[in-house]
């Protein structure tokens, strides 16, 4: 499969790699620090959580290595996102997240690139559910809708309408409670 380039800039989507890690810490680390909802440092004057969290994820037995993205411009990552096995009642479903971009090129489709990108390729895979917490005004545009309007109960009642799901294909989805990958309960 060829890795499709953005069309605005010059950025490329492909898969994480081993050596990707630190500059993907890095990257996160200064996305989460200025985002207004992210997870709080696991260690004291650490990192956002989403530094740790995508650590642990790596080493979890729900890590997808093909939904595992980054965007490349001028040779470094400027963006990433990741999709983990989740379950609703213990089917299959995907978790989004952590997904970020570069404070600096925030707001010039990174972000939206790499969803469209891993969603596609989760569909593609015959995935059939993928839930989020997320600003529901910005993952709107990529079909999310509050989770509870597919019948899919929220792992936390207090996200509300942040969490969200979305459909991939034509195919049944589960219906019940949504369940992260374990490293998320870490947090």
């Amino acid at each position: 499969m060829t890795e499709p380039e953005h069309p605005h800039r010059a950025i490329r989507l492909r898969r994480e790699e081993p050596g990707d890690v630190e500059e993907i810490s890095a990257l996160a680390g200064a996305a989460f620090a200025q985002a207004a909802h992210s997870a709080p440092p696991v260690r004291a004057g650490g990192p956002p959580g989403e530094v740790d969290l995508l650590d642990w994820l790596r080493d979890d037995v729900g890590w997808l290595p093909d939904l595992a993205l980054v965007a490349v411009s001028d040779g470094r990552i400027v963006g990433q996102v990741v999709c983990t096995r989740a379950d609703i009642d213990r089917e299959p479903a995907l978790g989004l997240g952590p997904l970020s971009v570069h404070p600096e090129l925030q707001g010039h489709g990174i972000g939206t690139a790499l969803v469209r990108e891993v969603l596609t390729r989760a569909e593609g895979s015959g995935e059939t559910i993928v839930a989020l917490v997320g600003d529901p005004a910005y993952y709107r545009r990529f079909g999310f809708v509050p989770a509870r309007d597919l019948e899919v109960v929220s792992p936390d009642p207090g996200y509300g309408d942040y969490f969200q799901a979305r459909r991939l294909g034509d195919r049944d989805h589960p219906r019940g409670r949504f369940r992260y990958a374990a490293p998320f309960d870490r947090l």
